[in-house]
């Protein structure tokens, strides 16, 4: 059997920082217009809305070069709430049309975040 924890963790950095990654360029590329509109349903400041550049691109990139890793991981699980509470505070305990429940990707990335932020990068990492 392989035991190989540091090449778990890095997996998961890859898996985690990779998949955020995209919904960041994708927000890069259209803008953050929805976002900006889900702040001022809240009464909260629109400009807020620039902070999801933080939150889905600079912090996978630190998750996924594992530079401040942890930190990397704070900033997305704290993105992940906002984005829970703003958006899909609706769905919490709901299923989606296939059975699954309907914030599995949001919980996916909450909770794995988490986990990257308690058990840190592993060996392979950017010296930091």
């Amino acid at each position: 059997m392989v035991d190989n924890a540091d090449l778990g963790k890095l997996i998961l950095r890859i898996t985690l920082g990779g998949l955020l990654l995209f919904h960041g360029i994708s927000k890069l590329l259209n803008g953050v217009g929805f976002i900006v509109g889900q702040l001022a349903s809240h009464g909260l400041p629109t400009v807020l809305a620039y902070g999801v550049y933080i939150g889905e691109i600079i912090a996978p990139l630190m998750v996924l070069l594992g530079y401040q890793t942890r930190i990397g991981a704070l900033i997305i699980v704290f993105n992940m709430i906002l984005a829970i509470a703003l958006v899909h505070s609706h769905q919490l305990l709901s299923l989606s049309g296939n059975g699954g429940w309907a914030l599995e990707l949001q919980g996916f990335f909450l909770f794995t975040a988490l986990a990257v932020f308690f058990m840190g990068p592993g060996k392979y990492k950017l010296k930091n």
